[in-house]
């Protein structure tokens, strides 16, 4: 945004065609090269130097197309900001209406951005004003004053002066309007500013016949003036004054030569002296071409550099992506690989519990089958491995052999739950454990050598235990872990 800053300053400087140059070249490049961000406030740019030239149909343009971009990027703020631009042009163009439009939505838009929304206030003021609401204008603009910051709000206060006073001077309260001018003039800072300020002074010093302070403030205003266009248009004054000294000594000549045809001597003088300044004149353009040829020609140049820059930028993010592209590619297929042999692990321990649980059920139909015969009962020995296998049935070998290798599948896992959860029992945990591997209520049931219901009990007991209402919500739960 080189350029912009640069037509920034010239804007600053009054040479408002040299900004305008430097807007146009930024908002090309914006086009090509930024973002949509960098493209509105160009414009906007672009469209409050027309605005101060006078060129009002320019300058809703450009506003509109800064209002229209923001509108399809839905940027709230910058659409309140440059409705209330619209809506000021509209005002100037005496289309009260949509310039109400537009005010009303910069309100909607800016609620939460006082010191941006009073701007439009102060447009819906001037609006009123335009359709002879006096009465309203004035209210309106007496609720605003006082709200306006004293260094922030420079130019907004001295435009609401200058409001006021050319309302109360149409409501015929002299003094009044009087008073506000001399207060828009107090508080004026800049060269503009003062400008409009003894603009309304001479009209209402006029209107109340003070006839010897209007005159005074209109030579105020022309002094001003003259200074602004001296800053403005340095170089055309400068021609205009050798012309003018041109021109007067022609006139000198004429005389002389009316008066005394005998001083024709001085009269040859004063024309070389005329035929010098001409070829100094000529001189001095000359150099001026040349200086002003040398800055195109390094204009070019820094464009130029600034695009290879941008170029070389562009160059490097591409190489960049690329490279970010390939590392997320081999993250993910690692990824992949990993979960892959996790779930072909957790696949094998699912299997080996299945294993142990048909293992424990066959050895409780063996039981259930040998407990039931008497001459078992008799028989000591029989009667010895009959429990033999109950304590096989509750034996923890398996259960830590179990838990070793899922511990090395799932890492982490039992770490982060007995951590969240250190009220857990071992054999909570255990349940769990064959839980995260989807086995069945009936299935952990016949590994831990109890019934389905007290299976599906030991659920909601644990469930509760870590604070969840469903027991359904429980294998989600650990699932997420």
């Amino acid at each position: 945004m080189a350029l912009n800053n640069i037509g920034t300053n010239y804007y600053a400087m009054l040479d408002y065609g040299e900004a305008l140059d430097n807007y146009l070249e930024a908002y090309t490049i914006a086009l090509k090269h930024l973002d949509n961000n960098e493209e509105m406030i160009v414009l906007n740019n672009i469209a409050i130097l027309y605005s101060k030239e006078g060129d009002l149909p320019k300058a809703q343009e450009y506003f509109l197309k800064a209002y229209v971009q923001a509108k399809e990027h839905n940027e709230s703020i910058k659409i309140g900001i440059y409705a209330i631009n619209l809506g000021i042009v509209a005002n100037q163009l005496n289309r009260l209406d949509e310039a109400t439009n537009y005010l009303t939505e910069a309100n909607e838009m800016l609620q939460h951005k006082p010191s941006i929304a009073i701007i439009g206030d102060i447009a819906l003021a001037e609006n009123k004003y335009k359709r002879g609401e006096f009465l309203v204008a004035q209210s309106l603009a007496q609720q605003i004053l006082p709200k306006l910051e004293p260094i922030a709000n420079i130019e907004e206060r001295v435009l609401l002066l200058i409001l006021l006073s050319n309302i109360t001077k149409d409501i015929d309260e002299g003094e009044n309007s009087i008073l506000y001018a001399q207060q828009a003039l107090h508080a004026a800072e800049n060269y503009e500013n003062k400008i409009m300020a003894y603009e309304q002074l001479a009209t209402v010093y006029e209107k109340s016949k003070l006839y010897s302070k209007a005159l005074r403030a209109k030579d105020s205003l022309i002094s001003l003036s003259a200074s602004v266009n001296n800053m403005k248009n340095g170089k055309l004054f400068e021609t205009n004054r050798v012309k003018f000294e041109i021109a007067d000594y022609q006139r000198e000549l004429k005389l002389n030569k009316e008066l005394n045809q005998r001083e024709t001597t001085t009269l040859y003088g004063l024309l070389g002296a005329a035929i010098l300044i001409i070829f100094l004149i000529a001189w001095a353009l000359r150099n001026m071409y040349l200086k002003n040829k040398q800055r195109k020609i390094l204009n070019k140049r820094s464009k130029e550099i600034i695009n290879l820059e941008l170029q070389k930028k562009e160059s490097d993010n591409l190489l960049l992506e690329k490279q970010l592209v390939a590392k997320e590619t081999m993250a993910l297929l690692e990824q992949e690989r990993l979960r892959n042999e996790i779930e072909n692990r957790n696949r094998k321990l699912a299997t080996k519990a299945l294993q142990i649980s048909n293992r424990n059920e066959l050895l409780k139909e063996v039981i259930n089958s040998l407990s039931g015969q008497t001459e078992v009962t008799k028989n000591a020995l029989l009667s010895k491995k009959v429990k033999e296998l109950k304590m096989l049935l509750k034996g923890d070998a398996e259960w830590e052999s179990f838990l070793t290798h899922f511990e090395e599948v799932n890492h982490g896992f039992l770490s982060t739950l007995k951590k969240n959860h250190p009220e857990l029992t071992v054999n909570d945990i255990r349940y769990l454990s064959n839980l995260y591997m989807d086995l069945s209520s009936k299935e952990i049931a016949s590994l831990f050598n109890i019934t389905v219901e007290a299976s599906r009990k030991r659920k909601e007991r644990i469930s509760s235990k870590i604070g969840l209402k469903d027991s359904q919500q429980l294998y989600s739960y650990i699932s997420s872990i």
